[in-house]
């Protein structure tokens, strides 16, 4: 599975980022949303954004970087988090879910899993007249 890790503060980004890294995921890393989308942009394999919600540098915070991602990338998954701000409950959806700050690595991985879902594409068989 592949997963963009959207967040400012540099440690947090890492320590994200080792322990994803660690259990099998593989991980980019974006500082603010305008990066994040860049990212996205080049990496149509990406499955799963955990970003935090205030990122006070670049033109959007993790909510609107969730808005964004959800039109553009319908199958896409979302992570959000954070430790002060909450999240509408119009925010969040079947491919969008919030953990608050702090958390145990196990609880973004397990959620990460529930929301990843394997592109499969099904051959159609011909039939020939």
């Amino acid at each position: 599975m592949v997963v963009l890790v959207v967040e400012d503060e540099t440690l947090v980004r890492m320590f994200m980022a080792d322990f994803l890294d660690e259990a099998g995921f593989k991980v980019f890393q974006a500082v603010n949303a305008d990066e994040a989308l860049t990212v996205l942009k080049a990496r149509p394999d990406i499955q799963v954004v955990v970003t935090d919600i205030e990122m006070p540098t670049g033109s959007m915070n993790g909510l609107e970087l969730t808005r964004v991602v959800r039109e553009r990338w319908p199958g896409v998954g979302v992570v959000i988090s954070s430790g002060r701000a909450l999240p509408r409950s119009d925010d969040l959806s079947d491919k969008v879910a919030y953990i608050a700050k702090p958390y145990l690595p196990d609880t973004i991985i397990n959620v990460i899993q529930q929301l990843a879902t394997p592109q499969v594409v099904e051959q159609q068989s011909v039939k020939s007249a």
